[in-house]
């Protein structure tokens, strides 16, 4: 398990990213033979994108709910995913997932796609290990210009609880 870094911390990236956020939901528990094949496929996949990062890839971080998993990734660019997408093991994850569940309604599967531009994002992790956004990008304090939400998006504002000190700082 990563540790927790004392204090409050935000993060930095360069240019243009893309947010991809993918899932499953075990719609029919009983149906194992149905959902344990698209869990078991996300592991060779995400080794697959490690190994490879000229493909686009930058990082993920896997959240486990009642119903299945969802996985939040990092993306150098829209047309580096879509590649991925038509290409490689999630295509034929793809294809299998088609055969085999189809529109049956014992699994579900989403995504979502966000265009990150410049300046259009912001963070903060208090207390927190380098995860998300900051573990894609750059983890650095969440001081002076970055202390609020509207300073690190830009702006002007002043805090609306006082910040601790940083111990990084």
């Amino acid at each position: 398990m990563a540790k927790a870094i004392s204090g409050r911390f935000t993060a930095e990236m360069d240019g243009t990213f893309v947010v991809f956020v993918i899932g499953m939901r075990i719609n029919k528990l009983l149906a194992v033979h149905k959902w344990l094949p698209v869990v078991r496929s996300m592991g060779p996949m995400m080794r697959e994108l490690y190994g490879n990062p000229d493909m686009g890839f930058i990082s993920h971080e896997m959240y486990l709910g009642a119903r299945g998993p969802v996985l939040l990734q990092y993306w150098r660019s829209y047309d580096q995913l879509e590649r991925y997408a038509r290409g490689g093991m999630h295509l034929e994850a793809w294809k299998k997932f088609n055969r085999s569940v189809g529109t049956d309604g014992s699994v579900g599967i989403f995504h979502e796609t966000y265009v990150i531009q410049p300046g259009s994002h912001e963070a903060v992790y208090g207390n927190m290990p380098v995860m998300g956004l900051a573990k894609a990008g750059r983890h650095v304090p969440a001081t002076g210009r970055k202390e609020t939400s509207r300073r690190r998006m830009g702006g002007d504002s002043a805090p609306a609880v006082p910040s601790p000190p940083n111990p990084h700082d």
